[in-house]
């Protein structure tokens, strides 16, 4: 499942051959791109059991506004069409790509992953939300570690009550006048401390691509594209 605003169409036909190359293979996928320029989607040749369904939702003028949707968004389409379809979901950030085998390993009742820039440091240093104010608040004395919000998924029922409840906290905040430190992020980490994942993936399944490989991460699975450094991009 795949958010994608307009100018990150861009992105969309090296992430699906990235995945075709690396994600799941062998078992059957269903990817779901969600954009308001269904157009601009490019054609990517897929393997047998592999489908490719492109979702038209609306527009927004400000990335803030496109980031906040995106739990609306999910927790939307798993209760109209993607519960009869997969039994599991994942949602991506569409600016990144597979470098090495994703497979089962990764699946669970709910699945989150370390956010690469705070792997390696104290909780005290974890950007959560700090505004009492703010449903997704948390306190000093919370958190086992900071999740990015570029990956995370799991059983359908379990995704949908999880976006479902990010969504709510978000409208709360909204009817307050309050946006979350960190947007979508900070609402998710602030439910995964109230519905502990099932299970957690490392760095490994999480990178970011302008951060040099550290010793003790021995594979890159997934990572977000280093922007600055694609001549494709840039032209």
């Amino acid at each position: 499942m795949l958010p994608c605003a307009h100018r990150y169409t861009q992105f969309v036909q090296h992430f699906l051959e990235s995945a075709e190359e690396f994600f799941m293979r062998g078992y059957q996928v269903h990817y779901y791109v969600f954009t308001h320029n269904p157009a601009a989607i490019p054609r990517v040749m897929l393997g047998p059991s592999r489908l490719l369904s492109v979702i038209p939702i609306l527009g927004h003028s400000h990335w803030e506004e496109i980031s906040m949707r995106r739990m609306e968004t999910i927790s939307k389409h798993i209760a109209q069409r993607a519960h009869r379809e997969v039994d599991y979901l994942f949602c991506f950030n569409v600016d990144m790509v597979f470098q090495n085998p994703w497979g089962p390993e990764t699946l669970g009742d709910l699945v989150a992953a370390i956010h690469p820039a705070y792997y390696a440091v104290p909780r005290q240093q974890f950007p959560y939300e700090r505004r009492h104010i703010s449903t997704a608040f948390v306190a000093d004395s919370e958190g086992d570690f900071y999740y990015g919000v570029g990956v995370f998924g799991g059983q359908v029922a379990s995704v949908y009550e999880f976006t479902s409840g990010c969504h709510m906290a978000i409208l709360a905040d909204k009817a307050n006048g309050i946006m979350a430190a960190w947007q979508e992020e900070s609402h998710l980490n602030r439910r995964f401390i109230s519905h502990k994942p099932s299970k957690v993936l490392s760095p490994e399944y999480l990178w970011d691509g302008r951060k040099p490989q550290p010793p003790n991460l021995k594979l890159i699975r997934f990572s977000a594209l280093d922007k600055d450094s694609i001549s494709w991009l840039r032209s």
